[in-house]
């Protein structure tokens, strides 16, 4: 794991939509297309809204999401509504959306279908992450229902049922973010990085964002 600390997070969220434009750019230059998958949250959205500007061949991007809540994209909860509005905007719109919802009561319902149509877009080739102060990354809780199947299993998606989430959520499993080919996570904050200090010496059970640090970068900034 390499650690990148930035002055300010302005500066880190400029620097970031850099590199990861370079990432897509690079593998572009060698790759018919490329699948992007990133976090939802407000926290990454001045890099999508920097990324959306960037002159890149977005045509031949797969954008999906690492995790959703199990909502109606009408929802202001909703990650893909988020989504839509910060990256897929600008140069960024001729990207292609790949959904990790559907209209259906419960995940389970459209979990198939969904999992059909990331598949076609893996290995992922660059991933953003965040991780909140509880160590969750995606939307891989501790104490969740499906824990260990979202970090040891070898699906694509797992419906997560966690204590203090609102709705059911539907996640990228670890097996699926650990083979992205580029892998960045980015936290702010001193809470963050003292629970991310914290992570590297638990196991995934404990700190589930320790599942996938090996090989990641880590973009921190105090605020």
């Amino acid at each position: 794991m390499e650690i990148i600390e930035y002055p300010d997070a302005d500066m880190m969220m400029l620097a970031l939509a850099g590199k990861l434009a370079s990432d897509l750019r690079q593998a572009l230059a060698v790759q018919e297309a490329v699948s992007f998958a990133v976090p939802g949250g407000t926290t990454p959205g001045p890099v999508f809204e920097a990324l959306a500007a960037v002159d890149l061949d977005w045509a031949r991007v797969h954008v999906m999401l690492t995790d959703e809540r199990w909502v109606p994209e009408v929802s202001e909860r909703s990650n893909t509504r988020l989504l839509r509005r910060k990256l897929l905007q600008d140069k960024a719109a001729a990207a292609t959306l790949v959904p990790l919802y559907a209209e259906a009561p419960t995940p389970e319902d459209k979990l198939e279908e969904l999992e059909a149509g990331i598949a076609a877009h893996l290995p992922l080739t660059v991933c953003l992450l965040g991780m909140g102060a509880d160590m969750h990354t995606a939307s891989i809780f501790p104490g969740a229902d499906r824990l260990e199947d979202a970090l040891t299993g070898n699906g694509i998606l797992v419906p997560m049922r966690a204590p203090g989430a609102e709705e059911p959520r539907v996640t990228l499993t670890a097996r699926v973010l650990n083979g992205a080919m580029r892998r960045h996570i980015l936290i702010t904050g001193a809470e963050k990085r003292a629970a991310l200090e914290k992570a590297r010496k638990l196991t995934p059970a404990e700190a589930p964002v320790a599942a996938i640090l090996k090989g990641s970068v880590v973009h921190w900034a105090e605020n």
